[in-house]
Formats: structure tokens, sequence, C-alpha cells
């Protein structure tokens, strides 16, 4: 949907299907190397948190702390590597998604050197992201490899290409700021690991509870960037969204109906987990 490839669109027809070549698209391994490390790093971090907070309550349970040490293998081993992931497809974007890129970073102006921005407020109407810590040439080097390179800006994208500047760019915000601060968590655990630490230090237990919900939260937001990112594109560049809205009647029924499924079970699952793990003692 983001670099289609395996078709070609022949009046309104879709003819040359490749399957494999739709598979191995461009984006293919930066995507799924990406979400990989963020699935391995959100399950591992929530588990983590969880036997985190029962020794915090409980003392040193030889269950915990072995579940403990086999989480945050699993869930901060990723989030050292999750830089390297998102660089890798931060410049696929740059190469296959300008306007994507420009909505993450607020980028408005085409232009060398362009900065990286840590925080801002785009607004569209000014063209301008207010209140943004600028890093000057950051932007390019992260999308080019060359600080003096030139990143494409909103304003040579046609408006009715632009996606939804405003959340697109403060999702991206809030995924790299929840990246940031658990690679900061993983450091903080590798140094505690080898002064042999990991159980006694009371803070960093407490920093994991508070980090058990936060590698779903980058989720999130980070398919919040994918998605609202292609915008008005359904398939980038084929279809537009608009063009893709069924016209089936009676959707709105089994809309209803899956979305009081997931309800029910989201509070079956919030009732287990508060049986298990809130209400359990060690």
């Amino acid at each position: 949907m983001n670099t289609p490839a395996g078709f070609r669109a022949v009046a309104g027809q879709v003819v040359d299907v490749n399957p494999i070549a739709a598979m191995l698209n461009p984006a293919a391994g930066a995507q799924v190397l990406h979400m990989l490390l963020a699935a391995y790093m959100a399950v591992g971090l929530a588990v983590a948190g969880i036997h985190a907070r029962l020794l915090l309550i409980g003392g040193e349970h030889p269950l915990h702390r072995s579940a403990l040490i086999v989480a945050l293998w699993v869930g901060l081993t990723p989030t050292v590597l999750q830089p390297v992931s998102g660089d890798f497809a931060g410049r696929v974007v740059a190469r296959t998604q300008p306007a994507k890129l420009a909505a993450m970073e607020g980028q408005f102006e085409t232009e060398a050197r362009a900065p990286l921005r840590l925080g801002g407020v785009p607004d569209v109407e000014t063209r301008q992201t207010p209140y943004a810590i600028e890093i000057p040439g950051g932007l390019s080097f992260l999308a080019h490899g060359d600080r003096d390179a030139t990143v494409t800006g909103l304003n040579d994208v046609p408006r009715e290409n632009w996606p939804p500047v405003l959340p697109v760019h403060l999702a991206f915000q809030l995924m790299s700021a929840i990246g940031t601060f658990l690679a900061g968590v993983a450091v903080w655990g590798a140094w505690l690991a080898w002064r042999r630490r990991v159980f006694t230090s009371r803070p960093f237990l407490r920093t994991l509870v508070v980090s058990t919900p936060l590698g779903f939260v980058a989720i999130e937001a980070g398919w919040m960037v994918t998605e609202l990112g292609r915008q008005p594109w359904i398939v980038q560049g084929v279809m537009r969204t608009s063009e893709a809205v069924t016209p089936m009647p009676g959707l709105v029924a089994s809309l209803a109906a899956v979305t009081a499924v997931y309800i029910a079970l989201a509070v079956i699952v919030a009732a287990l987990i508060r049986r298990q793990v809130i209400e359990t003692h060690p």
C-alpha cells in the first residue's frame, strides 16, 4: 500500500499480477524489520513490567526473577536495534513517499540542509512549525546520508495530496520519544546487570512498571504515521481512499457487531489481567 509493486493498472483493471514482487516491494524489508523489533519490544517490556511489579510487592521470588531476566532480553535488546531499523525505514520513506516524510517532520519548505525537528506544532495555514527544537542538517542526513542533501517540503506537493500534517507529526514525535526513552532504559538495565543490581534497584523496577504499556503505545503511534501519512492514498499513487469506499449497504450493523465483540473481549482481558497480576501476590 505504501510502495505498490507486482502489478499494472490498465484502464482501471489490475493486470500482470506478480504476488512475489508485491510482497517484496521496496518498503517490505524496512517495514517488516521495524515491526518485528517493535513487537518483541512491546511484548517483552509488558512482561518485564508485570514481573517487576510483582518483585516490588513480593520480594525475591525465583519465578519472577527468572521471568524478568528473560523478558528484559526479549524487550530491551530490540530497543537498541530499533533506531537502526528506523533509520533504514526513514530512508525508504524519503525515497518513495516524500510527502509523508515532510508531514512527519513538519517540513514545508524544500531545502538543502533541512533541520531535524524535536517537538513543534505544524501550522498548515502559516506553513510553519513553531515551538520545535531544530538540529541543522539533521533531517537531510537521516533521510539521505548527507547533511547538505535537499529534502522535499510540502509546499512542492499539490495541496490535495497532503496527508493530515499535525496528527502525523505528533504521532511520529510520540513514537520517537518513546523509542528514545526505552533505549535509555535498555542502557540503564545493561549497566545494572553488569553491576548485578537489576533486582535490587527499586527505581529501575518502578521504571519498568511505568514502561509496561509504552511499547504498545509506540506501535499504535507508528501505525498512525504509516496509515495517516499515506493519505489521501489507500494505495500510494494508484487509488485514493475516497475511491476505495465501498457502496455496500448494511455495513453499519456489521461494524457495530464487531466493535461490540472487541469491547467485550477487552473487558474480559482487563478483568483477567487484574485478577492474575494486580490482585495476585507472589
